[in-house]
């Protein structure tokens, strides 16, 4: 992965939410605000990108984003919990339409028996109580890799959630009702018709 994924991404993620007016806020812990910096890093953001937290202890965690110390106690930072809790938080916090999170072990030490080098959870929030998380072992692939694949995996995530809901079409009336004569005779291709779209 490389830093022009990176830029692409961060240019079709500001493009959408523009599109759609939606506001969004990040916070980081592993990435130390690379995920802000590369989204701000593209002229224009500043109608998108409301603000960045980086929470890189427990205690910033808390203060900053709201996570409870029972949570991180419970389940450690690097955890699906806390990493939708610091979305969740962020989300409720800057009052954006989308927040993304990130916490995990970029390397080289760090790893505890279950939580190798390489793992990261993500958490993305949108307003409208849609929450994605995703876990990911990028394994030792070195510091400064891990934390690039974060920032392309995270921005791939927001970009899901700026998407919008898959909106599911309302049936279309039954045919009976507008020709009751047509409608006892089986349609060829009916089927097919009825298979949604692939994609």
């Amino acid at each position: 992965m490389s830093g022009s994924d990176a830029r692409a991404l961060s240019r079709s993620l500001l493009d959408l939410c523009r599109m759609r007016k939606l506001t969004i806020a990040t916070a980081e812990s592993c990435t130390g605000g690379l995920v802000a910096g590369a989204l701000t890093d593209i002229p224009g953001s500043s109608d998108v990108i409301d603000r960045g937290f980086v929470t890189y202890s427990n205690e910033a965690k808390r203060a900053m984003l709201g996570v409870k110390v029972t949570t991180l106690a419970t389940f450690g930072a690097v955890s699906k919990e806390t990493a939708t809790a610091m979305a969740i938080g962020a989300l409720e916090r800057a009052g954006v339409d989308l927040a993304v999170s990130i916490t995990g072990i970029a390397g080289p030490g760090g790893a505890t028996p279950g939580k190798p080098v390489g793992l990261v959870h993500f958490a993305v929030a949108a307003r409208d109580g849609r929450i994605l998380h995703r876990e990911c072992r990028f394994g030792a692939i070195g510091r400064s890799a891990v934390r690039q694949r974060s920032v392309v995996e995270a921005l791939r995530m927001l970009m899901e959630l700026a998407r919008g809901p898959k909106v599911i079409k309302p049936r279309r009336e039954p045919i009976s009702r507008v020709h009751p004569r047509l409608a006892r005779t089986p349609r060829r291709g009916a089927v097919k018709r009825r298979r949604p779209p692939r994609g």
